[in-house]
């Protein structure tokens, strides 16, 4: 039997529809859309951007700029104000942004389906990726953060007026937000900051020196007026067993001589026991109550000279005082001198305002003080050796280290609190990085420590 061949039915189209349907050029709404496309990736670039430079900008650059009578200072005034409520901000934002993206996507499908058919999707995708990521994303947020403030005062207002616009929107989305965060125990405040003001200069500080913009010594200062507030006298105080003192029951001659020979200008005075401090002598008060008691004919010579008659009353502050208060109570009390006793009473130390300072401004020196040997020089091996009495502190400034001070305020203390002992000449100890030898000690005193690096 041969073989017949079936009649083709005229109505059936076997040929596939069209990858590419020119006749849709000509269609003034597919221009249309087009159109609304490319205004809707200027929208979100515009969100984008807008969301990078509110964010990015700094405070204390806007609040400068608001200050200044110039064109920008309405603008940054009212990129302060919309950065007091973050999540408002941010909330206004990113949902203009998502509306405008998704819209955009929508449309540029539809604008594929009726230019390729059936490979429209993929096409769709592709395309609006590539533009979204270079027109929308990139190319905004790139341009607002390489100079955010003057990008956040010139769109504040819009932004402004964009959010008032969609506020009940936005209000609705916290309050579905706050419920879900609220389910894993977590409360947002509007108006809180992340980091307090104080974190982000020592931040930036820090930033700064590493890139090498901001100088060791300016670093240091700032950040020694900084932590005031947070270190105690204790910490920086002259400890009792190098205070120089004055006996009031000594001859005059001697006192005369020691406070003479003294490179201090004020003694403490104690009367039987060195606990017992009566009182705290100038220089220029001893030199003028000598001066009265030896000159002139009838004057009754420096036998009946009496050393308590012209010390000022001593002034005692607890050690837990803070820096920030104690300055204060110098310059209220206009003295520069206060003994530190412990919580029983104890006499523990002394502590000057100049003490104070050269937390902040570095060592300070006159033609009186004995000049210093440097302290950080290192041998062949790269030991440092130190005085055990040199402040954790001081070490770290001095040496860009990061040892902690929070259970010591000496380099011996912390030996000694991480020993557990009283180490004896020789011992080698290793802890946070570094490797500490006793190279001198006097009774229970460490005297020199050699550190280096492990």
């Amino acid at each position: 039997m041969e073989n017949e061949t079936l009649p083709l039915d005229p109505a059936a189209d076997t040929s596939a529809a069209p990858f590419f349907d020119p006749a849709a050029f000509n269609d003034p709404s597919t221009w249309i859309v087009a159109a609304v496309i490319l205004s809707l990736l200027v929208f979100s670039g515009f969100f984008s951007g807008s969301e990078t430079a509110l964010t990015a900008a700094s405070r204390g650059k806007l609040r400068s700029m608001a200050d200044k009578d110039d064109r920008a200072a309405k603008g940054a005034q009212k990129a302060l104000d919309l950065k007091e409520d973050n999540e408002r901000l941010i909330g206004g934002i990113l949902l203009g942004n998502n509306l405008v993206n998704i819209l955009a996507t929508s449309l540029a499908t539809v604008l594929f389906t009726t230019l390729l058919g059936e490979g429209a999707i993929v096409a769709a995708t592709l395309v609006m990726t590539a533009l979204v990521l270079i027109f929308a994303e990139v190319l905004p947020k790139t341009y607002a953060i390489t100079n955010p403030e003057t990008s956040a005062a010139r769109i504040a207002r819009p932004i402004a007026l964009i959010i008032a616009l969609i506020a009940p929107i936005v209000a609705v989305v916290r309050i579905v937000v706050r419920a879900v965060l609220r389910l894993f125990g977590l409360r947002i405040d509007a108006g809180a900051n992340m980091l307090s003001v104080q974190e982000e200069i020592m931040g930036a500080l820090t930033i700064g020196h590493q890139e090498g913009s901001v100088e060791k010594e300016q670093r240091d200062r700032l950040l020694g007026a900084l932590d005031l507030h947070e270190r105690t006298v204790e910490e920086i105080m002259l400890h009792r067993s190098g205070i120089e003192m004055i006996d009031a029951d000594d001859d005059p001659q001697a006192i005369l001589s020691q406070a003479l020979q003294s490179r201090h200008t004020r003694l403490p005075v104690f009367r039987d026991d060195p606990e017992n401090i009566v009182g705290v002598v100038h220089a220029k008060d001893l030199l003028r109550a000598i001066d009265r008691l030896t000159r002139g004919k009838d004057a009754p010579g420096l036998e009946s000279f009496d050393v308590s008659a012209v010390a000022m009353e001593p002034y005692f502050v607890p050690e837990t005082t803070t820096l920030d208060d104690q300055m204060r109570q110098f310059l209220r009390r206009h003295t520069h001198f206060a003994l530190v006793v412990d919580e029983y009473g104890a006499l523990e130390g002394l502590i000057t305002l100049e003490d104070i300072l050269e937390e902040i401004v570095g060592e300070i020196t006159d033609e009186f003080d004995t000049p210093e040997e440097p302290t950080l020089l290192p041998d062949a091996s790269g030991n440092f050796t130190v005085d055990g009495a040199m402040t954790i502190r001081d070490l770290n400034r001095a040496a860009e280290w990061t040892l902690p001070d929070d259970e010591a305020n000496t380099v011996a203390g912390l030996v000694i609190h991480e020993a557990q002992t009283i180490p004896l000449p020789g011992q080698c100890f290793a802890f946070h990085g570094f490797r500490f030898e006793v190279a001198g000690r006097e009774a229970n005193r460490l005297t020199q420590l050699k550190i280096r690096r492990l």
